[in-house]
């Protein structure tokens, strides 16, 4: 089980996230000329939360949070699968909208989940297999080399699952098309949230001070 409030704070944004993504994802906006979903602002931040706790507390560690992850991914799915399918009653005027919403979100949430899974482990295999090579050195190396190919995972195999033949416009070179430029953003997020990473290690280190000193 998780130990120490700190941790336990991470664990909670790290779900937070899962379900954010997967809520709030389905907007698309216009990012310095690029169509991306709103969840390019959420997904990056997932990773920099695996790589400070697995830097610190290990692999083992780490890898609780990407069961709970899935955990609570599937458990999404199952309930937004029933709900959508349950008639509403008379008073409630906006069943269509609701199943619209949250019915087209079910292959997004499947998408969700595989990619998820795929690319987190990926990249706590990657940031253990670097961190043995560097000898535990040169954190900014192994937080991007692990991020950098773990988030090309979750990009491209996001969008073949989520949109891979939903109509016939969406082939496989139109998709790969659709998810290079986004990729590349969260290339550029994963670079910029480096320092953020020594600040994650440094803070989830540092013990509080005891309570008779508070």
């Amino acid at each position: 089980m998780l130990n120490g409030k700190k941790l336990s704070l991470l664990f909670a944004m790290f779900i937070g996230l899962l379900v954010g993504v997967n809520l709030l994802g389905g907007k698309v906006i216009g990012f310095f000329g690029i169509s991306s979903s709103v969840g390019i602002f959420m997904v990056p931040l997932t990773f920099l939360i695996t790589d400070i706790v697995e830097e610190v507390y290990g692999r083992e560690t780490v890898s609780q949070f990407i069961t709970g992850g899935i955990v609570v991914l599937v458990v999404i799915f199952i309930y937004t699968l029933i709900f959508t399918a349950l008639p509403s009653h008379s008073r409630y005027s906006f069943h269509d909208e609701y199943r619209l919403v949250f019915g087209s979100s079910l292959r997004m949430i499947a998408a969700s989940l595989i990619a998820f899974a795929l690319s987190q482990y990926h990249d706590v295999w990657a940031f253990e297999f670097w961190k043995k090579r560097t000898h535990g050195q040169a954190l900014w190396l192994r937080n991007n080399l692990s991020t950098i190919l773990s988030q090309g995972i979750d990009t491209f195999v996001f969008m073949m699952v989520a949109f891979y033949r939903v109509s016939p416009t969406f082939t496989f070179a139109f998709v790969v098309q659709m998810a290079l430029p986004y990729y590349l953003l969260k290339i550029c997020f994963a670079i910029l949230d480096t320092p953020l990473v020594y600040l994650g290690v440094k803070w989830l280190k540092k013990k509080p001070l005891p309570t008779c000193l508070l």
